[in-house]
């Protein structure tokens, strides 16, 4: 029976750290990000989100695939996987997009912006999908 608590609790993990994420990245974009201090911040905050969404996706994961629950063990996994794959493709650019703000570049705002702005987006049909998953679990 542990299994499924398990699962249960990093499945909620994973809901509640993916929706406190786009609530709070929300409201950065109403940031100026004409400052070093901006980009750092919205940088860090997109670094601990991955690290918490890895850690409970792969926690879920492997609850999964204890609990005999391929499907879902195999779409957490693919979650985790994701994170992976979309941190790699954004903190760099965001470190990238921050030294070029601290130059001055009007530019820079607007693309970090942008990248900010699709990270929430894929984070919002994250969201979607996990919400959708759980609607399928049947204890």
């Amino acid at each position: 029976m542990f299994p499924i608590y398990a699962a249960l609790f990093f499945t909620v993990a994973l809901l509640v750290t993916t929706a406190y994420f786009l609530m709070g990245g929300l409201p950065l974009l109403t940031l100026q990000h004409d400052t070093p201090m901006d980009a750092r911040f919205i940088r860090s905050f997109f670094v601990w989100y991955y690290r918490g969404a890895f850690v409970t996706a792969i926690g879920a994961s492997i609850s999964y695939a204890f609990c005999s629950r391929p499907a879902f063990a195999l779409g957490t996994a693919a979650v985790a996987a994701m994170v992976v794959v979309v941190r790699a493709k954004l903190i760099a650019p965001m470190a990238q997009l921050g030294e070029q703000i601290q130059q001055g570049q009007a530019q820079a705002i607007r693309r970090f912006r942008q990248v900010h702005s699709a990270a929430l987006a894929m984070n919002l049909v994250q969201l979607v999908v996990l919400v959708w998953g759980v609607t399928q679990i049947s204890l």
